[in-house]
């Protein structure tokens, strides 16, 4: 009986500490990705390009139509 609840008392021990593992993880999951939402914002793209002498065009693009030929 007291070696079943010395192991009892182990697996609470081990599922504390997994739930708290956890817990780091997903905040780390959070944080790395608000760090990468910042990263692709047009204006933090910009600022890094205007760096390497890159800059945003000023010419709207434009659409290419193929029209499909009968042959």
């Amino acid at each position: 009986m007291i070696a079943s609840s010395h192991s009892a008392d182990k697996k609470v021990y081990e599922i504390a500490r997994l739930k708290n593992e956890v817990k780091e993880m997903r905040s780390a999951f959070v944080d790395g990705r608000s760090k990468l939402m910042r990263l692709k914002m047009e204006s933090h793209v910009i600022e890094v390009m205007k760096d390497k002498g890159l800059a945003p065009s000023v010419i709207p693009p434009k659409k290419i139509k193929v029209k499909k030929t009968q042959n």
